[in-house]
């Protein structure tokens, strides 16, 4: 089923001459901003996991997505773009970088950061 973790069988990411071109399925308006790790699909393909607090309204989730995805691996915002899946839950984003330094980054990321500094209140 689509919505339940699954080991992913493939990459969420490929390699391009600039960077790299990465599957996400967001997830918005939820309770914290973060990346859960990697998934395959029901159609195979395989995406990487993300959340975030703001809403899918004027580009808002889209926006915290890739600001989400540049502080994560460590680069400027600018270097993260939508490519494609703009009002789409699974997007595509492109990465500016080298190719090989930002696949061993996002293989890091891809068992899920489970980033804590913006839970809610009361929990740990």
């Amino acid at each position: 089923m689509a919505g339940a973790p699954q080991p992913a069988s493939a990459l969420a990411w490929s390699e391009r001459p600039d960077g790299v071109s990465l599957s996400v399925r967001l997830t918005p308006k939820a309770d914290r901003d973060g990346l859960d790790g990697c998934e395959t699909r029901d159609d195979g393909r395989a995406v990487l996991r993300a959340r975030v607090r703001a809403v899918p309204e004027n580009n808002k989730a889209n926006a915290a997505l890739t600001r989400l995805v540049a502080e994560r691996l460590g680069l400027p915002a600018s270097a993260v773009t939508l490519a494609a899946g703009a009002t789409a839950r699974v997007k595509t984003l492109a990465i500016r970088g080298e190719p090989a330094a930002l696949a061993a980054a996002l293989s890091a990321l891809a068992g899920g950061d489970r980033d804590t500094s913006k839970t809610k209140k009361g929990k740990p």
